[in-house]
Formats: C-alpha cells, structure tokens, sequence
C-alpha cells in the first residue's frame, strides 16, 4: 500500500491520541470527515493501523519490577516453552531470538519471589540469564522513523 503525506498526517495524530474524534481529526488533517473515514479505514484494513489500545501504569497496579530475561533452551524445547510462555502472567513480551539465547522475555512482577518463580518454572528445559530494569529511557517511536 502507498502512504502519502495526508495518511502520515492522519497516522502521527493517532499516534498522538488514538481516542480522537474523526471530526476532530479532520480538523488537524485539514480533510473532510468522510475522506479521513475512508483513509483511516483504508489504512485499517491494509494493516498499517493493527490495533487501537491504552498504555497501563503496571507500577501503579503493583508490578513494580520489570525485568529481561534470555532463555536458552535445553534439548530442543522451543515448543514447551512457547506454550508455557504464551499465558504466563507477568509476561509483557516474548520474542525467538538469534545469538547467545533463544528468546528474550520481559517480565513485570510485584516482587522478586516472582521473578524466581518463572525461573524454577523453566529450569528442567532451560537455562535463563535475567537482568532487573532500573528505568525506562524514551525513543521515539512515530511514524517519521519508519519513513525514511
């Protein structure tokens, strides 16, 4: 699918507030309400826009501890894993990776006991190296840097 400069225009505002009113997009897009409709749609149905979700403050609901942990697996257990990990409950994101390990998991837990946990869970398949977040440092993540 083609992109031009209005669908970036009209993806930057979503990105900026995703609860925005067509109407109000509009009006920042300089575009009717009915051409933005359909360009929304388009992008929509081209998968260039996959989902309209919130953020959630995890530490103000008691995972107070993020964490990255590499897992590597022990006699080919990729699938065990993968079945484990898909519904564990603290997990945030999980990616098969390439290099010293075969995945790399993120975690937000309401304390180290939990964190121990995952890893007695895995530890008969798999061997895991785990780094405790101290902070989150900002990228931007707009639509800009995917254009150039």
């Amino acid at each position: 699918m083609k992109i031009d400069e209005i669908d970036v225009r009209i993806l930057r505002e979503l990105q900026k507030d995703s609860r925005i009113s067509i109407r109000e997009l509009s009006k920042r897009v300089n575009l009717s309400p009915p051409s933005v409709t359909e360009r929304v749609r388009r992008l929509e149905d081209n998968n260039i826009i996959e989902e309209y979700t919130i953020r959630l403050n995890k530490k103000k609901l008691g995972f107070v501890i993020d964490c990255i942990i590499k897992v590597t697996m022990r006699n080919g257990q990729y699938e065990r894993f993968k079945s484990f990990i898909k519904d564990y409950k603290h997990s945030e994101w999980c990616y098969r990776i390439a290099g010293d390990a075969c995945f790399i998991v993120k975690l937000s837990v309401p304390s180290l006991e939990d964190i121990e946990q995952f890893i007695n869970a895995v530890s008969s398949y798999a061997l895991t190296e785990t780094s405790i977040v101290f902070s989150k440092v900002e990228v931007n993540d707009n639509i800009d840097k995917f254009l150039q």
